[in-house]
């Protein structure tokens, strides 16, 4: 009996011994977490403040993120400008330089059509003097009338003067000159044959005439001794006198050809009609 009270007593004080162990835990837990939530308010505030340590790192790194992504930008557009403004120079550089050509090129054309128009006036000038003729207009003579006192005043009349003739000479001077003698021959009298005279003396075979080629302008081509050439083709050009010139097609008109020096640029117009009858001669050359 007293075994059993024994064992009920020290049951008792173990029973009494955990319970007390349980609740020193259940307070020790409580601690733990009302410290814990005291730390994460305190992070919290701080936080809010900007005072946080992981915060503040957290957000010198985001910064230095941010300050190269800046440098990069204005690297990259400092970049860009330069290469813009290469590019704007660049292509000023060729606009001025194809104006200059362009000014060049017709500066020399408009010369090369005054010289052309002189040399037709000059022509022209030489043909009258050599024929007598004049290109002057005489006046036409009218009669007046007496205008009666009733009779309203003439309005006079302002109609356009008619222009001048032009003449397109397609031979060269001494061509010109040489049918010019001919001409005044046929018109001068005969005068009675010498025996000395060129009429005695013995006959000789008549010159063979000269040799015909075929040249035509086309589509802006010119089709020359059964071939064609066109703008910008080299050439070489051939004149009587077996001189030899090596040229450049610069423009091909309606009945005529303008063709560019190599040597000196200068320009030349050629006629069909010179083509024709083979005053120039064409031939092909490689354009290296």
């Amino acid at each position: 009996m007293s075994l059993r009270a024994s064992d009920t007593e020290d049951a008792s004080e173990t029973d009494i011994a955990n319970k007390q162990d349980d609740e020193d835990y259940l307070e020790v837990k409580e601690q733990m977490y009302q410290e814990k939530l005291t730390s994460l308010k305190r992070q919290l505030q701080q936080l809010q403040e900007g005072t946080l340590q992981e915060y503040q790192k957290r957000m010198k790194k985001l910064d230095q993120q941010y300050k190269e992504r800046i440098r990069n930008a204005e690297l990259f557009l400092q970049l860009e400008t330069e290469q813009v403004e290469r590019n704007y120079i660049k292509e000023k550089k060729a606009a001025v330089k194809e104006f200059e050509d362009k000014k060049i090129e017709l500066k020399e054309n408009l010369i090369a059509e005054l010289e052309e128009k002189k040399k037709m006036i000059e022509n022209e000038r030489l043909t009258m003097e050599l024929t007598g003729d004049s290109m002057e207009v005489k006046p036409i003579m009218t009669r007046k009338l007496r205008r009666r006192p009733n009779d309203p005043v003439p309005i006079p009349d302002k109609r356009r003067k008619p222009a001048p003739a032009q003449l397109n000479y397609l031979l060269t001077d001494e061509q010109i000159m040489e049918d010019l003698r001919t001409l005044n021959k046929l018109k001068s009298p005969k005068r009675p044959a010498s025996p000395s005279s060129p009429e005695h003396l013995p006959s000789t075979p008549a010159e063979s005439p000269a040799q015909r080629y075929e040249a035509r302008i086309e589509d802006g081509k010119l089709y020359y001794d059964k071939r064609w050439y066109h703008k910008s083709q080299a050439i070489y050009l051939e004149s009587k006198d077996n001189t030899k010139i090596s040229c450049v097609i610069s423009s091909v008109g309606t009945n005529e050809i303008w063709v560019r020096k190599t040597s000196d640029s200068t320009k030349m117009r050629i006629y069909l009609g010179q083509l024709h009858r083979g005053v120039f001669i064409i031939r092909r050359r490689s354009a290296a």
